[in-house]
């Protein structure tokens, strides 16, 4: 099931959605895994988070919530920044529960819980 927050502005170029909510992915600079809660189209973050970054992926992708494995961290990572994860493990995050109510064949299914940044 994919379902984003829908924050596109009519015009603008964009990438379809690579991954899906629930789905395990992994970053692929920074070698994190986790499972996506959520997305936008395109960057909504401030242009001060933005360039406060080390990198700055192009903006007009997709943008993933993602709670991180073996934390309580939470990333928002551009698509071009993340890969598909192969490990089936389930994600050891405190917020899983709060927004997932299953673990499937190495997928998590998401609540209607609204996520909230």
């Amino acid at each position: 099931m994919i379902r984003a927050i829908s924050h596109t502005s009519e015009g603008s170029s964009q990438t379809e959605p690579l991954f899906e909510i629930g789905q395990l992915v992994r970053h692929h600079r920074y070698g994190y895994r986790g499972v996506v809660v959520e997305f936008d189209r395109q960057c909504m973050a401030s242009q001060h988070w933005y360039m406060s970054n080390q990198t700055q992926p192009d903006r007009n992708q997709p943008w993933y919530h993602v709670l991180v494995d073996g934390s309580a961290a939470t990333t928002y990572a551009a698509q071009d920044s993340l890969i598909s994860d192969s490990e089936t493990a389930p994600v050891i995050h405190p917020l899983v529960d709060l927004y997932f109510s299953d673990f499937q064949d190495g997928r998590y299914v998401r609540n209607d819980t609204p996520w909230q940044i």
